[in-house]
Parts: C-alpha cells; sequence; structure tokens
C-alpha cells in the first residue's frame, strides 16, 4: 500500500441512531413534504409535457446545462457525471427521507413541529391551498415547475410567515440533500477523505462502566466537572495534577481520530448538540454548537486568538481587574503553550488567500491566525467534522489525556439532570450531581437498542459546570437556582456570508478553515464594537443551504459551481443580547436572539468589505445570504486598442455596476427572515460580575470574580456563559484561560481546606 494510499483510508464508520418509532406525519404530510423536496432539488429531463415527477426542459436547455457543469468539474469526467446530477431529486437520495424522519422526531421543538405539520396537512386541502397558492389543487398533484412558482412566491409574499416557511422548508430540504446526495460529490470533485495529512493516533481513554441496576450508582470524587470542553478540559488537568481526585462527566461520546472526520450528515448527530439543528425562537439565526467529547474544541477551526486588550479593558472597568492583569496573560500564555499555538507553520489554502491577499491590496491590513496544531502545518479543511490527524490540539488531544495521566477518571454518555445541595453552617453548598448515565451498544456505537441506562449520582467536595452556553444555565436552573442573570446576557458573534465565483477551481476545503482575519472594521461605535472579516468552512452542505434558492434549473447550476466559490464572513461583535431558556414542553434548550439594529449595519460594513475583496481578486460573480439581494454579474473583460501611451484605465472597484450593486445590497439591508444568519459562538450566559445584583455602571451577575455561583458555596462555572460580554474573537483561548484561573482557584481552596482539615484532626 502507497503512502497516498494509506493517508486517503476512510475513517471508521459511525452509525446513526435509528428515527424514532411511530410516525412524526402522517402519509400525506410525508407526500407534501417530499413534493416540497422535489419541488427544491427536482429531477430534470427533456420533455416538452410538464410533469408531477420532474422538471422538464427543452433539449436545447438540458444540453447547456450539461455543457455548464462539466466545465465546472475540477477533475475531467465523462458527461453521465452531469446527466446522474441533474437526473437525481431529493426523494430519490438515499437516506433523505430517513434523516428528515430523524431531524423531525429527535431535534425539532414540538411548536415547530407543530406549525410545518399544519402547513403541510393545509397544502392538502381546497381550502388551504388557495389561501397559500391561489388554486385549489393539492400542492403535491401539482406539476414540479408550479410547484417552483408556489415557493418562488412565497419567498417574495408580503406575508413575513410566508417567506420565513419557505425559506426554511428550502433550507431544510437543501441541507439534507447536500449531506446525502450521490452526484454532488463527483461534481464538485469534493472527497469525502482529505487528501492533505495523514491519519493519526489518539489517546487511548478508559471509561467507567455501570451494571445495570434500578438503584443509582453512587461515587465519590474531589471535583466533578460536567463537561469535557474547553472549559473542562483545562479544570480536569489542573485539578488531576495538583492531586485532587477527578471525575469528569459528558454528554456526548468519545470518537477516536480513526473516526475522523465523519460524513457531514453523521457528524451533525454525533458531535453538534441537537443534531446540528438550534434556531432561534424566531428563526433568524442558526446556532451551531459543539456537543463531543472535547467539546467545541474537537469541531472547532483551530483559530487561537487571545483576548484583545479592549476587550480586556472593558471586563476590568466592569468590576474586574483580574482581566488587565499579568495573571489572566499567564493563563493565555499557559494554554496557548500547551497547545503549541502558533503562526509559524501556516499555509493558506485559497478561501483563506483570497481573503488575506485580497485585504492586503485593499489596505486592510491582514493578519494571520494562530493555530493549535502543535507546532504542525496543517493543511485541512474538514476539522470541523473532527480532526482524524489528531494534529489539532483541543481538549480531546492535548488537556484531557494530561488530565488522564494525572489520574482523572471519565464518563461518557451521561446526562446531568441537577446539581446536589446540602444546608452547611447554615450555607447552601454544592455536594455533589445526579444523572442519567446510557451505555453504548453492545457493538461499541450508540445505534442499538441494546443499551443499558442507569442513575448516577456523583458526591463531591466542588461541582464544575462546564456545559457551555447553551447548557450551562439550564443546569443552574433545573437545580433550582432562581438569579434572573441566569440565561441572560446572551452574546453570539452573528455572521453573515459573502460568497463569490471564480472562473478557476477554488477547491475551498482545502488548506486549514481558519488561517487569515480582517480587523479593519472592528471598533465601528468608538466602543470597539464591529465586524471582522473572516473565512467560513467550505463543506457544501454547511453553505450551499445559506444560498438563496431559486427555481428552475438555476439553483442546481449555482450549486454546481460551489467548487469555484470562497465563502468569507462578516463576523460581528454583538451589543445586542439574546437569552436562553428551558422549553415548557421537553426542557431543551430555547433561544431568544435577533441580531439587532446595530448587529445589521456592522455586518452590512463587513459585506461591503467582502465584496470588495471579491471583486479585487478576480470574481466572476458575488452574492450573498440575502433571499432579495442582486447577484453581481462581472461583465467580460472588454479587449484594449489604446497604446502604451494612452493605456485603459483599471477603475478596479470603482467599476459603476459593481458601486451600483454595493448601493443596492446597502439599501435592502440584512433584516430577518429574509437575510440568512448562523453563529458558531456562545457566551455570557452566566456572566462573572463583581457583585450579584449590580452597582451602578456594574452589572449583576451568575458568578463572582473567582467563578463561583452567587450564594452558593462549592458550586463554580468555567465555560465561555462566564464571559463578562462579547469576546470579539473566537473565544476558545478566552475560554480556557478563564477555566484555568478558576480551576487554579479552586484547587488552591481545596488543597487549604483539606490540609486544615488534617490539623484540625491532629488536635
Amino acid at each position: 500500500m502507497t503512502s497516498t494510499e494509506l493517508n486517503l483510508l476512510a475513517p471508521l464508520d459511525n452509525p446513526l441512531p435509528p428515527p424514532p418509532e411511530g410516525e412524526v406525519l402522517t402519509a400525506a404530510q410525508w407526500r407534501t413534504l417530499l413534493a416540497i423536496a422535489d419541488a427544491v432539488i427536482p429531477s430534470i429531463e427533456v420533455s416538452s409535457t410538464a410533469s408531477k415527477e420532474k422538471l422538464t426542459i427543452q433539449a436545447s436547455e438540458y444540453a447547456s446545462a450539461v455543457d455548464q457543469i462539466q466545465k465546472t468539474i475540477p477533475v475531467p469526467t465523462e458527461s453521465r457525471t452531469a446527466r446522474n446530477y441533474l437526473q437525481e431529486s431529493a426523494s430519490s437520495t438515499p437516506g433523505f427521507k430517513e434523516s428528515i424522519h430523524r431531524r423531525f422526531g429527535h431535534y425539532m421543538r414540538e411548536d415547530a413541529l407543530k406549525g410545518i405539520r399544519v402547513v403541510l396537512s393545509a397544502l392538502d386541502t381546497r381550502a388551504g391551498c388557495l389561501l397559500t397558492t391561489g388554486s385549489t389543487t393539492s400542492f403535491h398533484l401539482q406539476p414540479v415547475e408550479t410547484r417552483q412558482q408556489i415557493l418562488q412566491s412565497w419567498s417574495k409574499s408580503y406575508v413575513p410567515a410566508l417567506r420565513q416557511t419557505a425559506k426554511s422548508l428550502c433550507s431544510l430540504c437543501i441541507a439534507t440533500w447536500s449531506q446525502h446526495s450521490t452526484t454532488l460529490g463527483p461534481v464538485l470533485g469534493f472527497p469525502k477523505v482529505p487528501v492533505h495529512g495523514k491519519p493519526g493516533k489518539g489517546f487511548e481513554y478508559s471509561f467507567i462502566q455501570f451494571p445495570p441496576s434500578d438503584q443509582p450508582e453512587v461515587l465519590e470524587t474531589d471535583v466533578v466537572i460536567v463537561g469535557s470542553g474547553c472549559g473542562g478540559g483545562v479544570c480536569a488537568k489542573n485539578f488531576a495534577e495538583a492531586g485532587h481526585r477527578v471525575m469528569v462527566v459528558e454528554k456526548a461520546y468519545h470518537y477516536p481520530p480513526e473516526h475522523l472526520p465523519m460524513s457531514e450528515a453523521d457528524a451533525q448527530v454525533h458531535l453538534f448538540m441537537n443534531g446540528g439543528m438550534e434556531m432561534s425562537d424566531d428563526n433568524s439565526i442558526a446556532v451551531i454548537a459543539g456537543q463531543a467529547w472535547g467539546g467545541g474544541g474537537t469541531v472547532n477551526w483551530s483559530a487561537s486568538l487571545q483576548t484583545q486588550g479592549y476587550v480586556r479593558e472593558e471586563w476590568a472597568d466592569a468590576g474586574l481587574p483580574f482581566f488587565t492583569s499579568s495573571a489572566f496573560q499567564n493563563c493565555l500564555d499557559r494554554v496557548c503553550g500547551r497547545m503549541g499555538v502558533s503562526t509559524d507553520y501556516v499555509e493558506h489554502g485559497t478561501n483563506n488567500h483570497m481573503l488575506h491577499e485580497g485585504s492586503r491590496r485593499l489596505g486592510y491590513g491582514p493578519k494571520i491566525v494562530p493555530q493549535n496544531t502543535g507546532g504542525n502545518k496543517h493543511y485541512c479543511g474538514y476539522c470541523t467534522l473532527g480532526c482524524g490527524s489528531a494534529e489539532k490540539q483541543g481538549p480531546m488531544v492535548s488537556f484531557l489525556p494530561d488530565a488522564a495521566r494525572a489520574g482523572a477518571h471519565f464518563i461518557e454518555g451521561f446526562d446531568a439532570e441537577k446539581v446536589l445541595f446540602k444546608d452547611i453552617q447554615g450555607k447552601k453548598t454544592a455536594v455533589g450531581i445526579k444523572g442519567l448515565w446510557r451505555s453504548r451498544d453492545t457493538n461499541g456505537g450508540v445505534s442499538g437498542s441494546d443499551k443499558t441506562t442507569r442513575s448516577v449520582v456523583i458526591n463531591a467536595k466542588r461541582v464544575i459546570v462546564s456545559c457551555g452556553s447553551l447548557q450551562s444555565p439550564l443546569l443552574l436552573l433545573r437545580s433550582g437556582l432562581t438569579n434572573p442573570q441566569i440565561g441572560r446576557n446572551l452574546h453570539l458573534h452573528p455572521v453573515t456570508i459573502i460568497g463569490a465565483t471564480y472562473p478557476q477551481p477554488t477547491l475551498p476545503w482545502e488548506g486549514g478553515i481558519l488561517t487569515s482575519l480582517t480587523t479593519a472594521f472592528e471598533n465601528l461605535d468608538s466602543a470597539h464594537h464591529g465586524t471582522k472579516l473572516e473565512v467560513v468552512t467550505m463543506l457544501p452542505s454547511w453553505v450551499l443551504p445559506f444560498l438563496p434558492w431559486e427555481p428552475g434549473l438555476d439553483y442546481k447550476l449555482w450549486a454546481s459551481k460551489f467548487s469555484h466559490m470562497t465563502g468569507h464572513i462578516a463576523l460581528v461583535r454583538d451589543k445586542n443580547t439574546g437569552r436562553v431558556y428551558p422549553d415548557p414542553v421537553d426542557g431543551r434548550c430555547r433561544i431568544a436572539y435577533t441580531p439587532g439594529k446595530f448587529e445589521r449595519q456592522a455586518a452590512m460594513e463587513g459585506c461591503q468589505a467582502l465584496a470588495k475583496i471579491a471583486y479585487e481578486m478576480g470574481a466572476t460573480e458575488i452574492f450573498g445570504t440575502v433571499k432579495n439581494w442582486p447577484r453581481y454579474v462581472r461583465a467580460a473583460p472588454q479587449s484594449s486598442t489604446s497604446s502604451e501611451d494612452s493605456p485603459a484605465e483599471d477603475v478596479g472597484i470603482n467599476d459603476p455596476d459593481f458601486q451600483s450593486f454595493l448601493a443596492s445590497i446597502r439599501r435592502l439591508g440584512l433584516n430577518p427572515p429574509d437575510a440568512g444568519w448562523g453563529t458558531a459562538h456562545q457566551m455570557g450566559t452566566c456572566r462573572m460580575s463583581s457583585s450579584e445584583k449590580g452597582q451602578g455602571r456594574q452589572p449583576g451577575g451568575v458568578v463572582d470574580p473567582s467563578g463561583q455561583v452567587w450564594g452558593v458555596e462549592g458550586l463554580f462555572v468555567a465555560d465561555a456563559s462566564v464571559f463578562p460580554s462579547a469576546s470579539g474573537v473566537n473565544p476558545m483561548v478566552t475560554n480556557m484561560a478563564l477555566s484555568d484561573w478558576i480551576s487554579r482557584g479552586v484547587a488552591r481552596g481545596l488543597k487549604e481546606e483539606t490540609s486544615k482539615a488534617k490539623v484540625e484532626a491532629r488536635l
């Protein structure tokens, strides 16, 4: 076997749990939903007669489409590749219906599913169809072309609910199709396995197992840490190396490097919260949060940015002087040192090169993003699906193995239900946690039904909550705490995308995901709120659902250009805040957040700059993720007849047509529900504060400057939820540094308590 063949070995399978038993939709509702899906992603054939099964077009149009697709395929191939792509419909894709069944049954909140059922049922009645389509004919009986026209009319409706319905259904169908399609990958030249790097070996973890029993299993430890991510991993290392007994519990399961990177379909279930399907209550923003062994550090993009000075000063001014101290800088340097953070080995892929060089040409001053790759070149764009090379030094590769070597113990599949309290010397004191443990199945996976479930109680001297900004506040609320700040002050760093198409293949999934950024627009209000220009992970199912759907052939032709695209984001340090709270039906996380006026304005400045960068770098098309925005198409270059003495003027971004495009998108704005917003950063829902209720300009919060929950002894929070406000940079390093500080303080306190107890015992 050659080294190249070794490098391309496919990761091991990661079977998914089955869809829920029973039907989440009736047979009639499924029929309508699949009719919608096949209008969004239709099978296309040559015919002069309209069809209920396929989109029919003329032979000349079909031949032109095949030719256009063939020209974009990076590797020359037979025309059958393009024809297969045009023939594929959403519902014909293997696993399409099963995936939606799983999404609806396991991950969609009840009120949202109820709304979808109402819409689908209405589209199968005369009155409902007349009201929503203008015809009494059931939706599924309409020809594909007519169904497309209906969806298009919804997307342009004056009724916001119809626009949102069209956007949500189209995104759902595109995301599911792009994850399971058998024809999209060959058209894009998108490899299922990274072609750069080689498989790595991970740490061999040992997880505590429990025998079946109706009685709770009771364990004893010094420190129990709920969550294994960037906060929990750092805490575990520090406590274990300080000589304390440590137990880390995690809801997710561990997948070693030989299972990584996962497929896009498998990763959303195994590595992300709620199947990768978190949405704000008003559906204005998609929220992506890791839920894996190692937390967000297992799926993030290697960006290792330290907290900027102006943010540290802002937090110090809120009554938290630690943030401008040398001690905090030592924490930042310590966690970066452990991960081998450096810019020395960065090699930009095309996506980052376009941002970096375009920013340089326009005078925006781009910067190289430090990477946590342990002093290695890491040229892989798949790491948001898990790092198969084990080069990315997230907690799974670094801090958690350190903790294990120092004696820490681990439990996977542990769903923490509540923190346990006792009254000790008149003070409410955390004394442990209670949760529900679910084993793996007999094959070592999670897809089988033969799993053991056991109630587990862990008694501990200290409880560290490191569940992340979406789940930490919910655990505190489930535990009976009533501080009104719990769950509030949510910051998200909302982002929106500017995409571009180039004449040459860009293969945007190659290279490190985020190796360049631009900070020229980060202070738009003289208070250091603004936007940074970064790149987005260019995996098909992560980007294609955000592109506004177009009917007919248009969307399939547009999607086929993905291998020639770049994707850049305007990331806003938000002033606006939201909150998280438990769903009243099943207790799952609910998110109340809408990008505010400032966030929309700041993102627009970023979009203007990103569009200029794309133009400067030679893009032939420039577009956003807003339904009513125009798509800029560059005019073909004109041959110049001017002499050297009278050279033709190169106006660059001053091109009148391009300036008209910029003015148009500025006028149309980034307003929900038409704009596509997303985020992968969550902060602030257990805010650190100098006092519980606040004083003057210093706000109240959930934890004190040591990380201890106000009004409770022995309970600490150590994750990004304690940020006083938005960090303004990818939050991993700030999270780790804060957790380093908090855990070292708790470890000292435990040691002093133990020493005092020993002295008293001798007296």
